[in-house]
């Protein structure tokens, strides 16, 4: 059986013999599939339908995707963790439609300060800002990373954290086409209370390739960012709900070895404002990176050097991470300003590689809980970190193992893992706290759309809808 894995994020392409993995934008090492055997690049939507069809008409099938939804009322909890080969089944015999060819803009209406555009798979966040910029309009504030696709983030249920404002991607969306099974198009509007539209907009690649998506767009605005240091005490035992509730985004770094915490907030403040400010957290010179790495991989066995490596990294990000974009220069007093996108996302400075680029590459552990349950959480966190330095093993920013802290989370707290940035491991463990009346109501609809299974993934093996 042919496995056919939809990644719909900006990966390299390679031609690949039967059995060979398809690697992330990291490289040789860090595979989203492990056994490909041929990858297709389409340069339309008619070619990608077409080669779904010549696949489920020689009896070849499966897939791949993943990713995930918040409510708005969840809090976010991110930490370092191995991550592992998610997006596709294990068959050998796995084929990829990369999309990054397929990526025209169109339809764009503006008119009072609202409007729409209409994107293909293949367009990246980058792109559609700055076609919006150019034309005064913005994607507000439903943005992730850089160097993504829309459409990939909207399957996976890509997101920014927000309690005020709709910040995952797909709550964009207002129409949008996907390729099923049968290599058909399918047309959907936008209908909350319909579940084949809710579990189309988060659909994990499961229910086919979404091909071309209608946005909501509003006039272009501009935002500030500030950020404030504050004890550790003051989050733990804090209304971490009035900290970060007031702002139309808003983020915590934790630095468990300092017990201080950063507190990244962002606002709007009028076009007339004076600043073209923007964000890059990826960007690093050839001397930063080694002297990263330096620090990173002296901290691999002892505690100690993680401490003063914490140290350095929580005095750099106390700066802003921000350059005036005209000129390029770094900005050095909080806040900042700046255009929506630019402010928000950002991407690399000019002549600058990123982080993964000389072998910094983030690993990550990510959970959902419910706010009201963020305090006693983090807590119960402190304690994990503190019972580890009584057994002579005290953890920091920059430490590396949690495998004890995952499963504590997840057996004490209702915790639900982000779709592509945990193990599968986590995955199994996790299972337990995935709703499962959502879950079935997910199967039928992924039953209509793909009733000869032709898309796989193993993370929809483990959660049960595959």
């Amino acid at each position: 059986m042919l496995s056919l894995a939809v990644l719909l994020s900006a990966l390299s392409f390679a031609k690949l013999a039967i059995g060979e993995p398809y690697n992330t934008f990291d490289g040789p090492g860090f595979p989203a599939c492990n056994d490909v055997l041929q990858v297709f690049r389409p340069s339309t939507i008619d070619e990608m339908s077409a080669i779904v069809k010549d696949a489920v008409g020689k009896g070849q099938m499966d897939i791949c995707g993943v990713r995930f939804q918040f409510r708005q009322e969840d809090f976010r909890f991110r930490v370092n963790e191995d991550l592992d080969d998610t997006m596709c089944s294990d068959d050998p015999n796995t084929i990829i439609i990369k999309t990054d060819a397929v990526n025209g803009i169109s339809d764009f209406v503006l008119q009072d300060g609202v409007g729409s555009v209409v994107v293909e798979a293949g367009a990246t966040f980058p792109q559609v800002a700055e076609w919006l910029h150019a034309r005064g309009a913005s994607l507000s504030y439903t943005l992730v990373n850089w160097n993504i696709t829309i459409a990939g983030a909207m399957a996976m249920g890509a997101h920014r954290s927000s309690l005020r404002e709709d910040s995952q991607v797909s709550s964009a969306a207002l129409a949008f086409d996907i390729i099923n099974g049968n290599g058909d198009l399918v047309h959907l509007e936008k209908d909350q209370t319909n579940d084949t539209w809710l579990a189309a907009t988060t659909s994990l690649g499961l229910l086919g390739v979404i091909a071309r998506v209608k946005l909501g767009v509003l006039a272009d605005f501009k935002v500030y960012a500030d950020q404030t240091i504050l004890d550790e005490d003051d989050v733990l035992n804090g209304d971490i709900y009035a900290q970060i509730s007031p702002y139309v985004t808003a983020n915590y770094w934790w630095w468990p070895g300092q017990k201080k915490f950063h507190l990244r907030t962002y606002g709007v403040v009028p076009t007339s404002h004076p600043g073209n400010a923007f964000q890059s957290t990826f960007s690093v010179t050839d001397t930063e990176a080694a002297l990263a790495l330096d620090l990173l991989n002296s901290g691999q066995n002892l505690s100690l050097p993680n401490f003063a490596t914490e140290g350095i990294f929580f005095g750099l990000w106390s700066a802003p991470n921000f350059h005036d974009k005209p000129t390029n220069l770094p900005l050095l007093l909080w806040p900042v300003h700046g255009y929506a996108y630019d402010v928000l996302i950002g991407g690399l400075y000019p002549g600058l590689k990123a982080e993964w680029d000389y072998g910094l590459r983030a690993k990550t552990l990510e959970f959902a809980v419910p706010v009201t349950q963020a305090n006693a959480l983090l807590k119960r966190i402190r304690e994990l970190f503190d019972q580890a330095a009584a057994d002579g093993k005290a953890v920091t920013s920059t430490y590396r193992r949690y495998g004890t802290l995952a499963k504590t989370l997840i057996d004490e707290f209702p915790v639900r893992p982000h779709w592509t940035k945990n193990t599968r491991d986590i995955f199994r463990q996790a299972v337990k706290n995935l709703d499962e009346d959502s879950l079935q109501r997910f199967a039928k609809v992924r039953e209509q759309f793909d009733p000869r299974k032709t898309f796989k993934s193993i993370v929809g093996e483990i959660i049960g809808v595959v």
